[in-house]
């Protein structure tokens, strides 16, 4: 990645407190790039990350809350930025959900329910089209930026319970290509990033965690489980100049694992 190319810049990612989420704000603020990020419940653990993030990086670290259940409330976050915020950069939608809001849609086929599923789908699909939304209309006024809809090979490999997160992935990575179709006029990149089985809290929520990492371990050649910052890098290379004639991608980071 080119030297320096974020300083000054900004970034808004939505999930920031924990797994993915919070290695993506901890890289970005490490290269110099001022950091917003939304949290599901927790001020206080947002509170601490931010608190973290400026002494170590001296970059400007904020927090909004966020139901990614209800996407147009993104609007209301958005305003929350601008108050904070003279630019954006970067957009990375992230934000996912568990436990209850997925029951239905995280499960054998023969068990899925349309709630389920069309819960998935907001916190998938919805929620990136108006995160992006948002996002692109104050990078124009910036003179471009980049989008990237975080992924998982779910889509690619049979993963058991998979199959509601599995599609709604597909769909969005489907979205990410329409996305980026239409605002490279206005310089704006649009990419996805896919990851493969991640050692996260999310997935240790899987009732066969042992079984899905024992597998994973298995297929991969580098024989080992993904760790959230393996997905970082993948990040910052789609937001730096290094990348800036890449658009309307999925960049698989997954150990090798779905060739196996």
């Amino acid at each position: 990645m080119t030297q320096n190319s974020l300083q000054g810049k900004t970034l808004f990612v939505s999930g920031g407190t924990r797994g993915i989420g919070k290695a993506i704000v901890y890289a970005f603020a490490k290269e110099g790039c001022d950091v917003a990020f939304t949290y599901a419940s927790s001020a206080d653990t947002a509170n601490e990350i931010i608190a973290d993030v400026e002494k170590l990086y001296g970059v400007k670290c904020k927090a909004y809350k966020l139901n990614i259940l209800e996407p147009l409330t993104y609007k209301d976050v958005y305003k929350e930025f601008d108050e904070d915020f003279e630019r954006l950069d970067y957009f990375i939608s992230n934000a996912i959900i568990s436990g209850r809001a997925v029951v239905g849609g995280f499960g054998p086929f023969m068990r899925l329910k349309p709630r389920g599923l069309d819960n998935i789908w907001t916190a998938t699909v919805d929620a990136f089209v108006v995160g992006a939304q948002e996002a692109a209309k104050r990078m124009e006024k910036t003179g471009g930026g980049s989008i990237i809809s975080m992924s998982s090979t779910g889509n690619l490999v049979y993963t058991p319970n998979y199959a509601g997160h599995g599609t709604n992935k597909a769909a969005v990575e489907t979205m990410v290509r329409y996305a980026a179709a239409e605002l490279g006029e206005k310089k704006i990149r649009v990419n996805a990033v896919s990851g493969g089985p991640i050692d996260t809290d999310a997935l240790k929520a899987f009732p066969n965690y042992e079984e899905v990492k024992a597998e994973v371990v298995n297929r991969s050649p580098l024989s080992r489980m993904g760790e959230a910052q393996d997905l970082t890098g993948a990040c910052l290379f789609l937001c730096s100049n290094d990348s800036s004639w890449l658009t309307g991608q999925t960049i698989v980071v997954d150990g090798g694992t779905t060739f196996q």
